[in-house]
């Protein structure tokens, strides 16, 4: 797992050290750069992004304005060289406030408690997986998926708009998944239970799709669909 996170500061110098210590964390993805809020706010537009190293004292919009302008911000660290702003940082609830000159093992450790942060976060609230295919990353929310189909070592997974063949385990993804919204009805099937349109049989029916149902998972099947 990686955090895409975007810098939000107008001085050069401290740009540059921040990307030096992004580009040494494996767990960050640099999103972009930006010298003030409302450039960062046009890049939150177009990219997903996780994470702030954020100024506060910048032109036009502080840094804490700017947060307090989002409906949904990200996760945030505040990167300042004034000491005075604490109680505002608190207000935002930001993860930790580094003074400049700010030390790497000092931004190693505001990273360590993004990164704690994030997953306790994705943990209570996920709706979505994340699956590799054609070279890509791709974030699939739970509501776009149909149906998974064991092929050999790839599960193919199916949703209303696209098909993309993952390498792994159904028994690897179910895993993943979310027990109350998706069930095995076959070896080789795992269907999300929302988008059922009907059963006939032995053959459930999902969107233009009809999947067998093994007899060895219709009571469970049943059971999860409160038939």
């Amino acid at each position: 797992m990686k955090l895409n996170c975007l810098i939000i500061d107008d001085e050069p110098l401290s740009q540059d050290i921040l990307e030096d210590f992004v580009k040494a964390c494996p767990e960050l993805n640099l999103a972009g750069i930006c010298s003030d809020a409302l450039e960062a706010g046009e890049v939150l537009k177009q990219e997903q992004v996780d994470l702030l190293f954020l100024d506060i004292n910048m032109p036009r919009l502080s840094g804490i304005g700017f947060v307090k302008s989002l409906k949904e911000p990200p996760l945030v660290i505040l990167v300042t060289a004034y000491p005075d702003y604490a109680i505002e940082g608190f207000e935002i609830e930001a993860l930790d406030y580094l003074l400049k000159p700010v030390s790497f093992e000092r931004f190693r450790t505001a990273v360590n408690r993004a990164v704690e942060r994030f997953e306790a976060k994705e943990d209570a609230g996920s709706q979505h997986i994340m699956v590799r295919a054609n070279k890509k990353n791709y974030r699939l929310n739970y509501d776009e998926i149909l149906f998974l189909e064991a092929q050999g070592d790839y599960v193919r997974f199916v949703t209303g708009e696209q098909t993309l063949i993952v390498h792994g385990t159904l028994k690897d993804f179910i895993e993943q998944l979310p027990p109350n919204k998706f069930g095995r009805i076959h070896k080789s099937y795992v269907i999300a239970l929302g988008k059922v349109v009907y059963l006939e049989g032995n053959r459930v029916k999902l969107g233009e799709y009809k999947l067998p149902v093994s007899l060895s998972y219709k009571d469970e099947l049943f059971e999860k669909l409160k038939l």
